[in-house]
């Protein structure tokens, strides 16, 4: 009988970490999505207001990828009063020819921050300037110090601040960033001042509000969004998208419902069927990327189901590699 493997996340913390081959999985990922005949199913998503919770599930199939993620992803964000994480999960991974079960990993969302870590540096590999060595982080949390761990294995990042509502969790951030990164990274109460000296600018936080606006950027910057991957969600000023010289996203369908374009659109800055550029096609080169030094280009990112597939497959190969992980007959 075929084998199924149990991977639990101290299992996956062992064989996947954040680092190159993490983000070339990604990057082929997205441009697989831009060139291939991918099976991508909107998000389903499950909101528990009361409890500030959701639930989202995701999956995609990638022709020439023998397994096919669906990942069940939970974030409940009032969590932390409680001394929980905000987010966990667990993907199951499934054998794209047969069906059956190969994997499933009991990651409790540390995959999903690895792959949206990794999708957050292949932005800015494609679309930031090739010195960029400041980077501001809005957010605190896990994703803020995952993000700009990610820019460093892209971009020669050498200084980077990071803002949060609470000055405490952004200096308790900041000080295990720079022991860990060996950069010089600092807490900043004023966002603005952030932004205005940054190359880079990466929003990592569940806001409802924008945190980021309009008048703060400056000529050559690049922004990544990637807290706004529900329709209340929003990070950005939405005179930003109309402002910016290039938008790219990961999947327009998605950004048009869910990601900082939704509300662009929804504030009239923006037309419903105004055409832009996603990121894999970016990558693949049938779109245009940064096209100055001078051009302002932001990624919106909501999170595909063909990172989880990507990231997950890359688990079980590895798990096989090195034999992690707990075998059963399925």
């Amino acid at each position: 009988m075929p084998l199924m493997t149990i991977l639990t996340e101290e299992d996956l913390r062992k064989i996947v970490s954040l680092d190159l081959d993490a983000i070339a999985c990604v990057e082929s990922a997205f441009e697989a999505l831009a060139t291939k005949a991918v099976a991508m199913p909107p998000i389903l998503r499950l909101d528990i207001p009361e409890h500030r919770g959701e639930v989202d599930v995701k999956t995609a199939y990638v022709p020439g990828i023998d397994g096919f993620a669906i990942k069940i992803s939970p974030g409940f964000f009032d969590n932390p009063k409680l001394g929980l994480p905000s987010v966990n999960g667990m993907m199951v991974l499934l054998s794209s020819r047969t069906g059956l079960v190969e994997a499933l990993l009991l990651d409790n969302g540390y995959l999903t921050d690895i792959r949206t870590a990794a999708a957050g540096a292949v932005a800015a590999k494609h679309l930031s300037r090739p010195e960029s060595s400041v980077a501001a982080i809005f957010g605190a949390g896990v994703q803020a110090r995952l993000q700009l761990e990610a820019l460093t294995l892209v971009r020669p990042i050498k200084q980077a601040w990071i803002w949060a509502r609470d000055i405490n969790k952004a200096q308790l951030a900041a000080n295990e960033l720079t022991e860990k990164l060996g950069i010089a990274v600092s807490a900043i109460a004023d966002p603005e001042k952030a932004v205005r000296d940054a190359d880079i600018v990466v929003t990592t936080t569940p806001s409802s509000q924008p945190i980021l606006q309009s008048t703060w950027l400056q000529p050559g910057q690049h922004i990544t969004a990637m807290g706004s991957d529900a329709e209340h969600k929003n990070e950005l000023d939405p005179a930003i998208i109309a402002k910016a010289d290039l938008y790219v996203a990961d999947s327009l369908k998605q950004t048009r419902r869910l990601g900082e374009l939704h509300h662009a659109i929804e504030s009239g800055l923006v037309k419903a069927h105004a055409t832009f550029s996603e990121l894999g096609s970016v990558i693949a080169g049938s779109a245009k990327g940064r096209q100055s030094q001078e051009a302002i280009t932001i990624a919106d990112l909501t999170g595909t189901g063909v990172q989880d597939t990507a990231i997950a497959t890359l688990a079980r190969d590895r798990a096989r590699q090195s034999n992690a992980g707990t075998n059963f007959e399925s």
